[in-house]
């Protein structure tokens, strides 16, 4: 009859290891949040400026400043790509690039 050798565990040293290496992964990680939370920043903000334009030129013309129809087109947009959130998030976006209604 043979037995099984027991399998080694995790020694004391090799967790301070893996600890170490856990941290870099979670600090590489958030590095990379940083950089797509800047992009985001900066994709809003161009946003926001085109916005800016089409209401300008919309109130010039004549028109109103926010256009309902075409409000509701982005709301459908982030719902079905995000769920139920994109919806808030879009609501969070369209108030930041054209205003309080």
């Amino acid at each position: 009859m043979t037995t099984a050798t027991p399998k080694s565990t995790t020694t004391s040293e090799t967790a301070p290891e893996a600890a170490a290496t856990t941290e870099a992964a979670i600090a590489d990680a958030r590095e990379r949040i940083d950089a797509l939370d800047d992009r985001i920043i900066g994709l809003i903000q161009e946003r926001a400026a085109v916005s800016a334009v089409i209401q300008e030129t919309r109130i010039t013309s004549g028109g109103r400043r926010v256009h309902l129809s075409r409000e509701m087109e982005i709301l459908t947009r982030y719902r079905a790509a995000l769920g139920k959130p994109g919806t808030a998030l879009a609501m969070t976006l369209l108030e930041v690039c054209r205003g309080r209604i």
